[in-house]
């Protein structure tokens, strides 16, 4: 799968150096889910545009294209750094404290580990065991 992230990254990078990939899933045996983002965000003309470029892939996977929403997937160190204070979900692959999932406030971040302080307080989690983090949406009470 790394060596499809990466063919999948250099395609997009060349269509518009602006796009990221977020992230590649597997949406079934022979679908594939990819998630970008943008810095203007993501609208219909982003995703078709990828999808052009990524048209040669359609013959082996149905391709779908999507924004990465308001749970989106955190994936590189750079993520975990642009969403500090951000509200976030991180499965880990090994447990932690006898946990395998923190659901708190993304307090640190760099190359190696994270920092997620929820209701037992802070717990650092090393990249490296982490399965699936994305971030919880926060919405606000209108009040009338």
């Amino acid at each position: 799968m790394l060596e499809l992230e990466k063919d999948i990254t250099e395609k997009i990078t060349a269509v518009d150096p602006r796009i990221e990939l977020i992230a590649v899933e597997k949406a079934g045996p022979e679908a594939l889910r990819i998630y970008v983002d943008h810095p203007d965000g993501v609208d219909l003309g982003v995703c078709e545009r990828v999808n052009s470029a990524l048209s040669d892939l359609s013959d082996d996977w149905a391709i779908e294209v999507s924004s990465p929403g308001l749970d989106r997937l955190l994936t590189k160190p750079d993520h975990y750094r642009r969403f500090l204070g951000s509200r976030v979900k991180v499965r880990t692959s090994e447990p932690i404290d006898g946990r395998k999932t923190f659901n708190g406030r993304l307090q640190a971040a760099d190359e190696r580990a994270v920092s997620v302080a929820d209701e037992q307080g802070p717990v650092e989690i090393p990249l490296a065991v982490v399965h699936r983090s994305n971030l919880v949406p926060e919405f606000s009470e209108v009040s009338q």
